[in-house]
């Protein structure tokens, strides 16, 4: 039996404390003791040969290093606050958006800004991971890259189940396209769960050519290239997904834009 990932995490404490106990998965079997030693002979000692040393039993496929993972589940919806915007509510939210939309940025301060643990996963910081044969985009793609993002996307899906499981919301950003359902708003609902929120940020062309032009690194795209993903990012409208168009906020005013528009999501959830 294998079991799926997201699982709350132990206490710090050793082994013998709490409820978690009964998970550990260790070689030997420390605090039962053994039969005691049999007596010394009297009269002078003879050297003794060394106790045979077994080696350590590798953990199970069923273990993550020492600890046994119960199963976990998808993500449901959340029950709607009874406050004002997400307030208290456990979210997995997915912040969709071109390249210089403020995806990062936006989703950074509203993770920050919450009352409640709240995690930020991006999905180009755990591609970027890869130090060597890093797969850069602008050198052309191509299966290899394409296959590193998919990478990425399991990465992350994984993170943000475990983060969940353990009471934690997460927000994560990348920029999906939506004539490529199968792999983009799919595929994430496939890692995290139905109960996945998705928001499009989609300012106007020329403020995210603007916001390109002051990124640096494989992360600064060419104008033409700008320019492409924002016309394929268009087609979310009429896709009855929610759409916050960021032109004239600034972060702050983007950030409180998106815990309304999410609050809303929770009460009536987009079809998707």
């Amino acid at each position: 039996m294998q079991h799926a990932v997201g699982a709350p995490l132990p206490p710090p404490q050793g082994p013998g404390n709490g409820p978690w106990t009964h998970q550990a998965q260790h070689s030997g079997h420390p605090g039962q003791a053994g039969p005691p030693p049999p007596p010394m002979a009297p009269g002078p000692q003879a050297s003794q040969p060394p106790a045979p040393q077994h080696a350590p039993v590798p953990p199970s496929r069923e273990t993550t290093g020492h600890i046994q993972l119960p199963p976990g589940g998808p993500v449901p919806l959340p029950a709607p606050p009874p406050e004002a915007g997400t307030g208290s509510a456990t979210l997995a939210v997915l912040l969709i958006g071109p390249a210089g939309a403020g995806k990062t940025t936006v989703a950074k301060l509203w993770a920050g800004r919450r009352r409640v643990p709240t995690a930020h996963v991006s999905l180009d910081d755990v591609r970027e991971w890869v130090c060597s044969g890093f797969a850069d985009p602008q050198a052309g793609w191509n299966d290899h890259s394409e296959a590193q993002y998919r990478l990425a996307r399991r990465t992350c899906g994984f993170a943000a189940r475990n983060f969940l499981a353990n009471g934690i919301s997460c927000i994560l950003d990348d920029a999906v396209f939506p004539d490529r359902p199968v792999v983009g708003l799919g595929g994430w609902k496939r890692h995290v769960g139905p109960g996945l929120l998705p928001v499009v940020l989609l300012p106007g062309l020329e403020v995210v050519l603007e916001r390109n032009a002051a990124r640096s690194g494989n992360r600064r795209l060419s104008d033409e290239e700008v320019a492409r993903i924002h016309g394929r990012m268009a087609g979310w409208y009429g896709s009855g997904l929610p759409i916050i168009d960021n032109s004239t906020y600034d972060v702050e005013t983007t950030a409180r834009v998106l815990d309304d528009v999410l609050a809303r999501s929770i009460a009536s959830p987009p079809a998707w």
